[in-house]
């Protein structure tokens, strides 16, 4: 049923009932991986990836964290380059201020976000109208510029309730209209944490979800409206337990340094004078993680030359948490992400259907760098200097839109 209402809704579009430009929607469905597709409760994500496009899997960017992921979605850069290094962040150039999720001055702060020019801000300075029903970064003036309308963010929103209004913004008259929206869904991730990923509460979040993507496309079809339709989420989920920590309190005095993130990785700097301190407790073989400088941490992943990364990383194996407090062990349940982006329960989905997209195309594993390209095509805007590459989904494109495209974007220096 839902097949032949997306197939309707392409007819629509190309018997004009559209409006001249076909508005493009991105959806997050924070920390669903993609082998949540296999737990026979998402026939409407199913049946949209098997009239449209899906991936085997696509790999985040490190850390595979919300708050970095999302904005690498929307600009095509890693984290070290726009700068989202972290959900929590110092820098020395924003003396007194560590940025974190709940800190809403900082995240309302666009010097924290100005690294990077996401797709909104593009958007709207050529002209295009961008509603944001909430996305990382939205609710800053980003170079000075605001979506249309972005309304703050409020976690108590449901799901049904955050598509409803933003099926409401396609209401209005065609030329009013946005051309860019976004929707992000966030309470698979939520369960993930709560519970872990093998848990019937993930499962019962990742049908809800999938009931909210179904309310989204009976909306579209019942406005007669046509959009193209990018679903993604920003990361995986590991299980954890408290019988795999790895307690980094007692490698080395609490004095000589100082945490600025812990869990799946942590970061620190060394306090005034103990550089020798922590660099012999951690810089040597450890069980279960490793650690490096900042300037020597592997370059497959693309993390360390920001001045916002600590000087001191260390990354845990999967399952494994690096922790400082018995409060912080205490707290421990569920799941978590944040490890290697390159780990099999780090792995996120892409999904995509609209006219710009040929049906049933199943696409390799690619880089989530790679949406920022395809979103600015389907929006009909020159991309940016970006690590993204437009390559890896070309073959999902309909011929009108792969005509003309460049094979590759420019990399960002």
């Amino acid at each position: 049923m839902l097949l032949k209402k997306i197939a309707c809704l392409f007819m629509l579009a190309a018997a004009g009932y559209a409006s001249a430009r076909t508005p493009v929607i991105l959806v997050s469905m924070d920390g669903f991986r993609p082998d949540y597709l296999e737990r026979g409760v998402t026939p409407n994500l199913n049946q949209v990836a098997a009239g449209g496009v899906r991936a085997v899997a696509m790999l985040p960017s490190f850390p595979s964290i919300t708050f970095p992921n999302h904005y690498t979605l929307v600009t095509g850069l890693r984290p070290d380059h726009h700068g989202i290094v972290g959900n929590t962040m110092n820098d020395a150039a924003i003396p007194g201020v560590r940025f974190s999720m709940s800190n809403t001055a900082a995240v309302l702060d666009r010097r924290w976000w100005d690294q990077a020019e996401p797709v909104w801000v593009t958007a709207e300075l050529h002209g295009i109208r961008s509603k944001t029903m909430f996305w990382p970064g939205s609710e800053a003036a980003i170079h000075g510029v605001r979506p249309t309308e972005a309304p703050a963010f409020d976690g108590k929103l449901p799901a049904a309730k955050r598509v409803d209004k933003l099926l409401s913004w396609l209401d209005g008259p065609a030329e009013s209209q946005p051309g860019f929206m976004t929707l992000y869904l966030d309470d698979v991730d939520h369960a993930g944490h709560d519970f872990g990923p093998d848990s019937e509460q993930v499962t019962q979040a990742v049908a809800h979800v999938d009931q909210a993507v179904g309310h989204l496309m009976e909306g579209l079809s019942s406005r007669h409206l046509a959009a193209n339709i990018v679903i993604v989420s920003d990361h995986g989920m590991a299980g954890v337990s408290k019988d795999k920590v790895v307690r980094m309190d007692k490698l080395a005095p609490e004095s000589s340094y100082r945490i600025t993130s812990s869990g799946p990785y942590a970061s620190v700097d060394a306090a005034p004078g103990q550089e020798a301190v922590v660099e012999a407790a951690l810089l040597q073989p450890h069980e279960h993680m490793q650690c490096w400088r900042k300037a020597e941490i592997p370059a497959r992943l693309e993390f360390g030359h920001n001045a916002r990364v600590p000087a001191y990383l260390c990354l845990g194996e999967p399952g494994w948490s690096l922790l400082f407090n018995d409060k912080a062990v205490a707290r421990l349940k569920g799941g978590t992400h944040g490890y290697d982006n390159q780990a099999p329960e780090m792995r996120a989905t892409f999904i995509a259907t609209g006219p710009a997209f040929k049906p049933g195309v199943v696409l390799p594993a690619f880089d989530n760098v790679d949406v920022y390209p395809l979103l600015m095509r389907l929006l009909d805007l020159a991309p940016l200097p970006s690590d993204g590459n437009i390559a890896p989904l070309l073959p999902a494109l309909q011929e009108a839109e792969v005509k003309n495209s460049p094979a590759t974007e420019q990399p960002q220096g």
